[in-house]
């Protein structure tokens, strides 16, 4: 499975429409970026797409059905419960955003994220 690297522009256009709050967490996702909010993902970019987190399913069935949306990760194995906003907004980063937003204050509302119990490291004998 080929993961697509982000251009700097997508970079900053990610950044961009982040919400500005001490809750949100950016960090690198597979050579790309997710933005997490208790330790749940929320948005993120694969490539130069930008994708949102839509608990709501009628919700996520109308932002699927906008032309140029569809399902943000690779294409062997899209991430389920998020979309890919359409490439058309990239010059409408407002769009964007409140669609990131949304997503922000729809995952912020979930339980936070255990965190995953780790492995003891293997000894030599």
């Amino acid at each position: 499975m080929q993961v697509p690297k982000a251009s700097d522009a997508a970079k900053a256009r990610f950044a961009s429409v982040v919400p500005d709050d001490p809750r949100v967490v950016v960090k690198p996702m597979f050579g790309n970026l997710g933005a997490f909010v208790n330790g749940n993902m929320f948005a993120g970019l694969f490539g130069d797409r930008i994708g949102v987190r839509v608990l709501d399913e009628s919700a996520r069935a109308e932002l699927a059905a906008v032309d140029g949306a569809g399902p943000f990760g690779p294409d062997e194995r899209p991430m389920g419960g998020y979309v890919s906003v359409p490439v058309a907004w990239d010059d409408e980063p407002d769009r964007i955003a409140e669609q990131v937003a949304r997503a922000f204050e729809e995952v912020a509302a979930l339980p936070p994220k255990a965190p995953k119990a780790r492995k003891p490291p293997k000894t030599r004998s």
